[in-house]
């Protein structure tokens, strides 16, 4: 009888933690961007990469510094270059770049962040500091741009 109270036990247990594992459709969707609405918890996710490794040179507002460091908040070349700026936050980036009118020729080292951090980084300033730019990226984006 203790036995078959134990395997009970037991069974029970598998069943929740396979419950509790498995995520609905709308979670999976949500997670990997196939909805419309933006998943907060990358944007979250983002904020904490851009506070520790972007603030420095593109500022608490995204503003960045004129002539020095290009503006991600209402930046005309992040809304129109996504897969150079997903490139530059990836790989680094130098040259000469024209943003909002105003050419910008520094250089931005890799940050050497993994392809879900990049994602999350590139959610977050798609979204903040009055940036609505409806695109949503993935860690599977990330992965597939080369240098």
């Amino acid at each position: 009888m203790k036995r078959f109270k134990m395997i009970k036990v037991i069974n029970l247990l598998m069943l929740a933690l396979l419950f509790l594992s498995c995520k609905s459709e709308k979670e999976k969707n949500d997670f990997y961007g196939t909805k419309t609405n933006v998943n907060q918890s990358s944007i979250e996710r983002g904020k904490l990469v851009y506070n520790d490794l972007c603030i420095t040179c593109h500022m608490a507002d995204g503003k960045g510094a004129e002539k020095v460091f290009p503006p991600l908040a209402n930046s005309d070349f992040l809304k129109n270059n996504q897969t150079q700026s997903i490139k530059a936050i990836k790989y680094g980036m130098s040259g000469e770049i024209i943003v909002n009118g105003v050419v910008y020729n520094s250089v931005m080292a890799p940050l050497g962040l993994i392809d879900e951090e990049v994602a999350d980084v590139m959610n977050y300033i798609n979204n903040a500091w009055g940036n609505k730019i409806d695109n949503w990226v993935t860690p599977e984006i990330v992965s597939k741009i080369d240098k």
